[in-house]
């Protein structure tokens, strides 16, 4: 059996998240659906890189699949791309090694969170961006974004798994948390050795409480101390979030 890595780009606003759930289109469902279709055998996907949420975006989710088949890895990206919907493609296609493994062996995640801070909705960015009308000050933004860079329990930052089971292990780090402004976008980047749920939208929106000036760094201390999701900012919603990249 071969074991083929696949690395998607797909607009998730039509779907519920990545894994195959019952009787919802899910980005998981769809590409198996195709690879089934175009091996000519029933095929699952063995691991993805992570779940993105219903209408989170991808420019560089990773999986991988087992397959007797012969294809070329470039021949199965064009035939894949010919049967996916629109809003997703292959791309990328390799052969790797037995026992790599989309998610266990992921070193770090980058995600892009993108806000419209404007007193003007806009329409063409609507789809892809949390609105924000009011004021918000890019450089209490950053000083928050480096107040939670590095190392430390985000449990405060940890929404209740849908699933009902804890995480125990809630330590993360964050190599890399930036903001960046153009004109009225603001773009925020976070990479880090691995993510709780919704773990990102929270960081977001509690940059977005401390842009507006709702809270200070000493708050935000305390939010990481008391590890209380109670206390810290409401969740930003799923459409402006992009995982970038996977690397191995």
């Amino acid at each position: 059996m071969r074991n083929i890595k696949l690395v998607l780009e797909y607009d998730g606003a039509a779907y519920f998240g990545f894994q195959r759930q019952p009787s919802q289109p899910t980005i998981q469902a769809a590409l198996e659906k195709a690879l089934s279709r175009l091996l000519n055998h029933s095929t699952r996907i063995t691991a993805a890189s992570g779940r993105t949420d219903t209408g989170v975006h991808a420019a560089g989710q990773v999986v991988n699949f087992k397959t007797a088949s012969s294809m070329e890895p470039d021949a199965l990206r064009r035939g894949l791309n010919a049967l996916l919907p629109r809003d997703i493609a292959v791309r990328e296609a390799e052969d790797v090694p037995a026992a790599f493994h989309a998610r266990f062996q992921a070193r770090r995640k980058t995600y892009e969170y993108s806000i419209w801070n404007d007193p003007v909705r806009s329409p063409l960015h609507a789809a892809r961006t949390y609105y924000v009308p009011f004021p918000l000050k890019v450089s209490k933004m950053r000083a928050a974004a480096k107040k939670l860079q590095g190392c430390h329990d985000f449990r405060s930052f940890c929404a209740a798994d849908p699933s009902g089971k804890r995480r125990e292990n809630t330590v993360r780090t964050l190599s890399r948390f930036e903001v960046r402004k153009q004109g009225s976008l603001i773009r925020i980047l976070v990479e880090g050795d691995g993510f709780l749920y919704k773990m990102v939208r929270n960081l977001a929106g509690t940059l977005v409480e401390a842009g507006a000036g709702r809270l200070t760094l000493g708050e935000l201390g305390g939010v990481l101390k008391v590890r209380d999701r109670r206390r810290a900012a409401k969740t930003a919603p799923a459409h402006a979030l992009t995982l970038l990249r996977v690397d191995y």
